[in-house]
């Protein structure tokens, strides 16, 4: 029997390894869901309870396994709300393409029912949009779309009209100019190692450096051998951007953990101090925290060379594969003999941890947040994959929970956008069922895709979630206070039991409250075979501070405090304990 229009896609996006697709079904895409059905036994269909939850797990997806993401979603509104999700793909360079349905080819644009033209709505967004426009036109497109997201690490669109999904493809005859399977799904991935005209230059400015710090990012996550071999040789400390998280363990001799308002200390100051920066594969967004103009010399290395001296005024662009350039520079220089600027960052190192380690053992009233992000940090198997979300309990991750050699992390980088982490840990056990799987949010973020706890229970996928509560935005109360100096507004959620909510879905719900007991219910949800919800009350009013006292800040803070802020007298005494008198001090 002929294919038709949605079989040629399916089988299409088959072709170019893609085995799961994230949607929700609806009457503009019958045609591709009974495609789908069809081939059960090449491709899955996970079923989601909102398309932006189907477009974070299709970045998620990419984002662990490495492969194409793939999200699906109707005509119209459906397809708008995959929006959110596939500009994560865009800021953190994550290969997704993205499938719609439209209205019949021949009632589009004339205000039909569902009328979008998701083609010209998703222009921003992808870097391939494509509508279909028949049968022998949708083997070309897909591939083309495909190869696009996978290529330029980016998002990709094709929409499909609901008639010519159910064309037989000999029921028009193709132009004379496409030939039948003339496209490729033979996959190229190149080898970029960098010019030796930059390698001698880079080689140059790094043999003069006598401070030299390291920047790296998600663009090295596969280059961890390399880059601690080079360290090593240069002396230089390594300090991560939050997608780097775990390039190299926290733990390690040469990391001096994040750099940023979630960062650390020592990161900061060896930026303030340093006289050379190399920046392997990333393009960390806050330019206030690099090295100050005329401070440092720079080398950076990027796949995309439009990301060369986005952020830094580099003198050197290494465009290459970062293990591979890494490992070229390791072999053009010598180990540094003078270790004085590494030892003193290691020293600066050791007595941060000391200060993360006291606070996280406080045993206060109510808990402090920083209590269940270390109990969760120590339970983590040597192989866990952790999901966070944006928000509060970022910065929480970013320095109470310490990432191991063969542990995943993933976040949404650029974008900071909420409801990412249980989308993200959904697609994770997903792709590794035997791994541990763990979504550390947020109770902001996570009521935003509540329903999607639903979707955890339908598909039996052991997650446990430790959702940090705080019935505010703690992130952006801060901000508010802290950046413009204004009193909080509107930052407080109208509290969530999310114990009961998770019960009400399906799966067992706990809650901490009690921080002596925070270890004993964290060890019975993770105990479970399938998944567990864990809610954390935490204080509301645990400062969120950077690891380093800023005058404008501090002061803009004393402002937001004394013009009214709610809770003005415990955030007070809060400021005079640790950590946030350790993070105050000059």
């Amino acid at each position: 029997m002929a294919r038709n229009g949605a079989d040629i896609l399916v089988d299409s996006l088959i072709a170019w390894g893609v085995d799961t697709v994230f949607g929700l079904p609806g009457d503009g895409i019958n045609g591709i869901m009974e495609a789908l059905r069809q081939r059960q036994d090449k491709i899955r269909f996970i079923q989601v309870r909102h398309e932006e939850s189907a477009a974070f797990m299709a970045v998620g997806y990419a984002r662990w396994t490495g492969r194409l993401g793939c999200c699906l979603a109707t005509t119209g509104p459906g397809g708008v709300h995959l929006l959110n999700g596939l500009y994560d793909a865009k800021a953190d360079r994550v290969p997704v393409i993205a499938i719609t349905g439209l209205p019949y080819h021949d009632l589009t644009d004339t205000f039909t029912q569902q009328d979008v033209d998701h083609t010209r709505l998703f222009m921003d967004v992808v870097d391939y949009s494509a509508r279909i426009m028949g049968p022998a036109h949708v083997e070309n497109t897909v591939s083309l779309a495909c190869r696009t997201a996978l290529t330029r690490r980016g998002a990709a669109l094709v929409s499909i009209p609901m008639d010519v999904q159910e064309e037989p493809e000999n029921a028009t005859q193709p132009s004379s100019r496409n030939v039948a399977h003339h496209t490729s799904f033979a996959k190229a991935a190149p080898e970029m190692h960098p010019t030796p005209e930059a390698l001698d230059q880079a080689v140059q400015v790094l043999k003069q450096g006598r401070r030299i710090a390291i920047l790296a990012g998600q663009g090295a996550l596969g280059a961890r051998e390399e880059l601690i071999a080079l360290a090593e040789k240069l002396g230089a400390p390594i300090v991560k951007a939050l997608l780097g998280k775990g390039v190299v363990p926290d733990d390690h001799p040469l990391s001096l953990g994040g750099i940023g308002l979630l960062g650390t200390r020592p990161a900061q100051e060896a930026f303030e101090e340093c006289d050379t920066l190399l920046i392997a594969g990333s393009t960390f967004p806050y330019i206030e925290y690099y090295p100050k103009r005329g401070q440092a010399r720079g080398v950076q290395i990027d796949i995309d060379p439009t990301r060369i001296g986005l952020r830094f005024p580099v003198e050197v662009g290494l465009v290459a594969d970062a293990a591979l350039a890494l490992a070229a520079l390791n072999g053009r220089l010598k180990r540094q003999a003078d270790r004085s600027f590494l030892e003193s960052c290691q020293r600066s190192m050791a007595e941060w941890r000391g200060v993360l380690d006291r606070a996280a053992a406080r045993t206060d009233t109510p808990m402090k947040p920083q209590r269940i992000a270390r109990i969760v940090g120590e339970r983590l198997a040597p192989d866990a994959i952790i999901a966070a979300d944006s928000g509060h309990n970022t910065g929480l991750f970013a320095r109470y929970i310490d990432m191991r050699a063969d542990q995943l992390f993933a976040v949404s980088g650029a974008m900071a956008s909420m409801a990412c982490g249980l989308c993200y840990a959904i697609a994770a056990a997903l792709a590794f069922p035997k791994r541990q799987v763990v979504a550390f949010v947020g109770d902001g973020g996570l009521s935003m895709l509540l329903g999607e706890l639903a979707t955890v229970v339908r598909y039996r996928l052991p997650i446990k979630i430790v959702v940090i509560k705080n019935n505010t935005l703690g992130q952006i109360k801060w901000e508010q206070m802290m950046f413009l100096g204004n009193p909080e507004h509107e930052c407080d959620l109208q509290p969530i039991d999310f114990a009961k909510v998770a019960e009400a879905m399906g799966l067992p719900g706990f809650r901490i409250e009690d921080p002596h007991r925070c270890g004993e219910i964290v060890d019975e949800a993770f105990g479970i075979r399938g998944p567990a919800l864990i809610e954390a009350v935490v204080d509301p009013n645990e400062p969120f501070l950077p690891p380093k006292r800023n005058e404008k800040y501090t002061k803009n803070l004393e402002h937001a405090l004394q013009q009214g802020t709610a809770g003005a007298a415990e955030i007070g005494r809060a400021l005079q304990e640790e950590p946030s008198r350790f993070f105050l001090r000059n």
